[in-house]
């Protein structure tokens, strides 16, 4: 069987009536025939969580960076219930004058204009005053008014958003008021984050929608992924502002949620539609070569055979995405469980739109989905000549191409081993963001480490003993006397600022050494520390996360090919484009390279939180375009046995659709890198290149070379195998 008739949409007198369909085909006919009824049900989940979508920036949380059950999380725990919310997550108010003692003058109307704010937010337990040898720098100059936190870590951030303006604005010609603390960090840095995702979503749409236009080659044709987008973000962010609720989410969820229903919005409709588009191109011709004219039934013959092929492809790799993200909540931690939860959360709905929504309105609109076509599009082309040709060269010479592209990929993996990960510094936020300020005024008046000060919780019969240990300790500058609880919980607290900046590795081993010489009653946190445990939980979790991901993975893509070998091969391929953008990604944010041009200030590492949360993200995605090749792989495998022609033809038929998918991926990640804070710039340059990698040498080179190399191998399943796994094809009938 030729490759051009191999995947043709059967057609033709002998075709059976839609009745035959598979599962999906007959979810596509059972669409068509209650219109209204699947209408009516969107509309409504459109409109009533779409209510709910405008609080999702006010209403869900930045915070949650943390890692629950650690010693760090018990003692802000302890501070801020027993001695007056004097926690990590209290805000510090610095105060500055340039003219004279901050505590006369303008300097004291300020300090006291200071208080009555804060003393005024219920959502804020005790105001301490500025305090000689602690809060007050010994010139006089600078002061610190601390609020305690009256609130959790999540509610914090909130109260420090609606009062920082307030705060600031107090300022005057020679005193200064800049909040900061770890709750004005976050607040500052999803300020930030935000204004930097705005930003790039509005440099990425003219891109996205150009290769849109090109990929589907109508207008109207390329509206439609706007459909599932819109749809999917809608429902998806009502969803979290009603589940924050019940549990905090962070606002990063909404974020990558944004992100994946863009992009898997495209990659969906790209596949159905252009199978769709194919199948009624077939069956015209069909019905023009007997003289039959088109009716209804066509259309919905034409609806079963997309969804029973390319909508089982797409729900194949849909449940892939969940499965690699679902690893995520392995991660003892709020922010990257919501994160994982709100990305999950708006891929379900994403594929529910293309499983439902989309097929409606491609029945609907029939043939008016190429409206407004490009002079050269050929709508009804199912079968891409180029990708064809491409197919053929990889067949002639598949170890040369095979090297190359693994040579190119590990040449840019090397520098993944040098590596360097920690928790991001200040250097994330903007140079005037009020945290940033205020945390640099504090190091000039009270030392290199005083943004990072301990805090040690301790029972005050051991209170002399933590007083020595600290005191010993070559990492602590000054540590202040003891503070009694507020209550007869008999703790006492212990303040003690590092002799380093809190992002300075070294800080480390003096919270190792403390932990080991502090008495046993003692819990050490404090802001910096609480980052600390969240990078040792992240460094534990990685291999988990990662080990978890490759299996489930290769699980699922047994399930769906039945072909054990060519989906450990599809599995670990992944590897090698992720750890390409790694290595790159170390010499542009651990090394500098580049920093100018994307404006930024190299922090001397990669957050700690990319590698496990980006391996998950890049294998979803690698793994959408493996099994969108793998199945029209399988498929031409199942029609002619033909290992050549299912190579071939894979990438004749779906080639395009994950050439035009990757392009508009890469694109929308790009924009991330050149807008923004660190965090948002990593993103982008990680994923994208990640993305660029994947789709144009393992997708369409390397996986290729596999399947040639294998030959029928890649496609045999012994037999006890194939008693155990679920019949699924992909062939239509």
């Amino acid at each position: 069987m030729s490759t051009t008739t191999a995947s043709s949409p059967t057609a033709g007198p002998s075709t059976p009536p839609p009745t035959t369909a598979g599962p999906l085909g007959r979810l596509g006919i059972w669409v068509t025939e209650h219109a209204k009824l699947v209408t009516v049900v969107w509309l409504l989940t459109i409109v009533g969580l779409g209510a709910f979508a405008p609080q999702v920036e006010h209403n869900l949380s930045g915070a949650g960076w943390q890692a629950n059950g650690s010693e760090s999380v018990q003692a802000r725990e302890l501070a801020r219930e027993h001695f007056g919310g004097n926690a990590s997550s209290a805000i510090q108010v610095v105060v500055r004058s340039t003219d004279g003692p901050v505590t006369e003058g303008e300097g004291q109307q300020v300090l006291a204009e200071v208080t009555d704010i804060l003393e005024a937010e219920p959502r804020i337990a005790d105001v301490l005053a500025p305090t000689p040898g602690a809060t007050l720098s010994q010139d006089g100059s600078t002061a610190i008014v601390l609020a305690g936190a009256g609130a959790d870590t999540n509610e914090m951030v909130r109260v420090a958003t609606d009062l920082k303006a307030e705060l600031q604005n107090l300022s005057t010609d020679t005193v200064e008021v800049n909040p900061t603390g770890s709750s004005l960090l976050w607040s500052d840095f999803n300020e930030a984050n935000l204004d930097a995702m705005l930003k790039s979503e509005f440099m990425s749409w003219p891109v996205t929608l150009a290769i849109l236009v090109l990929a589907f080659g109508a207008l109207v044709a390329a509206g439609l992924p706007l459909i599932l987008t819109l749809a999917g973000l809608v429902a998806s962010a009502g969803s979290l502002v009603l589940i924050n609720e019940l549990v905090p989410v962070s606002i990063w969820a909404m974020n990558f949620a944004m992100m994946f229903a863009l992009a898997l919005g495209i990659d969906y409709a790209l596949f159905l539609v252009v199978r769709y588009r194919a199948a009624r191109a077939v069956r015209r011709e069909a019905n023009r070569a007997a003289g039959r004219p088109d009716t209804r039934e066509d259309r919905q013959w034409a609806i079963a055979q997309t969804m029973d092929t390319a909508g089982k492809a797409v729900l194949l790799s849909g449940l892939t995405v969940l499965v690699s993200l679902s690893a995520v909540m392995l991660v003892p931690s709020p922010s990257f469980r919501s994160m994982a939860g709100g990305i999950m959360l708006s891929v379900v709905f994403v594929l529910a739109a293309t499983l439902t929504l989309l097929p409606l309105v491609l029945f609907g609109l029939d043939d008016r989905i190429n409206k407004l076509a490009l002079p050269w599009s050929r709508a009804g082309e199912h079968r891409s000549s180029a990708f064809a040709a491409w197919g053929e060269r990889l067949w002639k010479r598949p170890v040369a191409w095979g090297l190359l592209a693994t040579v190119i990929l590990l040449a840019l993996a090397a520098p993944i081993l040098g590596l360097k990960t920690a928790m991001p510094s200040i250097k994330v936020l903007p140079e005037d963001a009020s945290a940033r300020v205020g945390y640099s005024q504090v190091q000039d008046a009270f030392g290199t480490g005083a943004p990072g000060t301990l805090q040690i919780v301790t029972d005050d019969t051991d209170a002399s003993a933590a007083s020595a240990a600290l005191k010993d300790d070559p990492g602590i500058a000054a540590a202040m006397p003891p503070m009694p609880a507020a209550d007869d919980s008999g703790l006492v607290l212990i303040q003690a600022v590092p002799s380093v900046d809190p992002s300075d590795p070294a800080l480390s081993d003096t919270v190792d050494r403390l932990r080991a010489d502090l008495p046993d009653s003692a819990v050490l946190g404090g802001a910096a520390v609480e980052n600390l445990d969240l990078k040792a939980q992240l460094d534990e979790s990685t291999p988990l996360v990662i080990g978890v991901v490759l299996v489930l993975g290769f699980m699922l893509l047994l399930i769906a090919l039945q072909a054990p070998l060519i989906s450990l091969l599809g599995t670990l391929a992944s590897l090698l484009s992720t750890a390409a953008a790694f290595g790159v990604a170390r010499l542009i944010f651990q090394e500098g390279h580049g920093a100018d041009l994307l404006g930024f200030e190299s922090q001397g590492f990669l957050d700690a939180w990319a590698p496990v949360f980006f391996f998950a993200m890049i294998f979803a995605i690698a793994m959408d375009y493996t099994v969108f090749l793998l199945a029209s792989a399988k498929e031409h495998y199942e029609r002619s046995g033909d290992p050549k022609d299912a190579m071939i033809g894979s990438l004749a038929h779906s080639g395009r659709v994950i050439f035009a998918a990757g392009a508009v991926m890469v694109a929308v990640f790009f924009t991330f890198a050149l807008s923004g804070p660190i965090p948002p710039k990593e993103m982008g340059v990680v994923l994208g290149l990640a993305v660029l990698l994947d789709a144009f040498l393992v997708r369409l080179v390397l996986l290729p070379v596999m399947l040639r190399l294998t030959g029928k191998a890649a496609w045999y399943t012994p037999a006890w195998l194939r008693k155990i796994l679920p019949n699924i094809t992909f062939a239509h009938d």
